[in-house]
C-alpha cells in the first residue's frame, strides 16, 4: 500500500502516516521501481493500534515502548496497565484542579457583579482581580481616585 492507501484504510490523514513513519512506528519498504514507500498489513495493524492508544491518552514514547515489547514477543499488557493507572490518576488530579478553578471563577464572577469598575490609581491595577476573594471588599469611596 502507498501512504494514501494506508491512510484511507486506517481512516487517518496521510500526514499522520508520514509522522508515524518518521517516528519509527511503521516500517515501510521501498518499491524498487519508483522508490515509493510501501506499507503492508502489519503497518496497518500498527497504525490502527497507535491511533487507539492515542485516543486513550498514551504518549508517543509510551506507544513506541508498547510496540517494542510486542516486537520482542513480550506481553506489553502489564506495562500498559501500570502506565494507564498512572495516567488515570494524573487525569483525575487535573480534573480536580479544573473543578477548583471553575469554582474560583464562578465565585469571582459572582463577586464582580456587585463590584464597581475602577481606574488604576497607583495602588491598584484591577480591583476585580485584586479583591475578588476579599470577605469584605474595601473601596475607599468611589473607584476613581486621583
Amino acid at each position: 500500500m502507498k501512504v494514501s492507501e494506508l491512510a484511507k484504510a486506517a481512516e487517518v490523514n496521510p500526514d499522520t502516516v508520514r509522522f508515524y513513519t518518521r517516528e519509527g512506528l511503521l516500517n515501510p519498504t521501498r518499491n524498487p521501481d519508483n522508490n515509493y514507500q510501501q506499507y503492508d498489513a502489519e503497518d496497518l495493524r500498527r497504525l490502527r493500534f497507535a491511533r487507539k492508544a492515542r485516543q486513550l491518552g498514551f504518549s508517543l514514547p509510551e506507544i513506541r515502548a508498547i510496540l517494542e515489547q510486542a516486537d520482542e514477543h513480550h506481553s506489553p499488557c502489564p506495562m500498559v496497565r501500570d502506565v494507564f493507572e498512572d495516567r488515570l490518576a494524573s487525569v483525575e488530579r487535573e480534573i480536580a484542579e479544573l473543578q477548583q478553578l471553575r469554582e474560583r471563577m464562578r465565585s469571582a464572577l459572582t463577586a464582580w457583579q456587585a463590584m464597581p469598575d475602577g481606574t488604576p490609581d497607583g495602588h491598584t491595577i484591577c480591583r476585580l482581580i485584586e479583591h475578588w476573594d476579599d470577605e469584605q471588599p474595601h473601596y475607599n469611596g468611589d473607584c476613581h481616585h486621583g
